[in-house]
């Protein structure tokens, strides 16, 4: 039977990195809306009929490499949101590894190079945003990590399914 459901594929943080963002999401984040953690998207919809393709090019390149450098560094304005900007180039390398792999397989956002974040608001009002952009963005200071695995959830009528994390084994 093929998998038709999409699958997401995250950056996984350090848990007290991840605690960190969690309490800014839950803080900022309309409550109605917050069904999820904070997170770092690489791919939101990769089609389920290639997921077991995706998984083995995840666990083959986490195999060979060590975990990613990341520099949460920024305050996005999503207009009406707010995101912490990422900046890690061997994420984004991997990526792109991942992404012309699949190429014509991907659609929307997926399909064009990442501009990795994590949203910590969205859907308010404009002056709502703004006014968050400014309160975070005059006491930030950036979190410098290394993201220890990648994770893939299955989407089910909007809920996350995980489906496996592959966590970065090479040596630095």
């Amino acid at each position: 039977m093929i998998d038709r459901s999409p699958h997401l594929v995250l950056a996984v943080w350090p848990d007290a990195v991840q605690a960190r963002l969690d309490d800014l999401r839950r803080t900022h984040y309309p409550p109605e809306r917050n069904r999820h953690p904070a997170h770092c998207t690489l791919f939101h919809a990769v089609p389920g009929m290639v997921a077991a393709e995706l998984v083995d090019r995840i666990a083959r390149l986490t195999a060979q490499a060590p975990p990613p450098a990341a520099r949460i560094d920024r305050v996005v304005d999503l207009d009406r949101g707010t995101a912490l900007g990422v900046f890690s180039p061997g994420l984004v390398a991997m990526r792109e590894q991942l992404a012309d792999h699949f190429h014509g397989l991907l659609t929307g956002g997926d399909a064009v190079p990442a501009r990795l974040h994590v949203t910590i608001q969205n859907k308010v009002d404009r002056p709502t945003a703004r006014a968050l952009q400014r309160a975070v963005g005059a006491s930030w200071v950036p979190i410098d990590t290394a993201i220890p695995a990648i994770a893939v959830h299955r989407i089910i009528d909007g809920a996350w399914h995980s489906a496996g994390i592959w966590r970065f084994r090479a040596k630095r």
